[in-house]
């Protein structure tokens, strides 16, 4: 098999398999009811190098175009996950952080996150896991 082909058969199965890994994500999650991309924003804001973060920044980190990730955030603001505060620094800007109840669900969601990540990767060893990682990594 070629270089060219691999890379595109590459392509393919990744895209494939990470649409149906956030469709059974996604799926389990609705327990909380939430999605994996709200999952994976409430993951970001409650990182502790990150708490408040511009809606540019987060499109940025999720791959998402900043009207998409506007689209995404309005209903967790209606629903109270998260809150817009001003930016000091840019007032023609907002900040969007995770609110006190967003940091309560984050907490509740990643309990069954993290029985969800151990039945889909229960195939792999630790050490595949491991390098599965390191390997997306380099492709990030």
């Amino acid at each position: 098999m070629s270089t060219e082909q691999s890379s595109s058969l590459l392509l393919i199965s990744n895209t494939v398999l990470a649409s149906r890994l956030s469709k059974r994500a996604s799926n389990r999650l609705a327990f909380h009811g939430i999605s994996l991309n709200e999952y994976i924003v409430m993951h970001f804001l409650s990182s502790e190098k990150v708490s408040e973060v511009s809606r540019v920044e987060l499109a940025e980190y999720l791959g998402m175009s900043a009207s998409g990730v506007t689209r995404m955030l309005l209903p967790m603001e209606k629903n109270g996950i998260i809150e817009r505060i001003k930016n000091p620094r840019d007032s023609r800007q907002s900040l969007v952080r995770l609110s006190k109840a967003g940091r309560q669900l984050f907490a509740d969601a990643s309990v069954s996150f993290s029985h969800i990540a151990e039945d889909l990767f229960a195939r792999l060893s630790p050490a595949q896991q491991d390098k599965l990682i390191d390997l997306q990594q380099k492709i990030m």
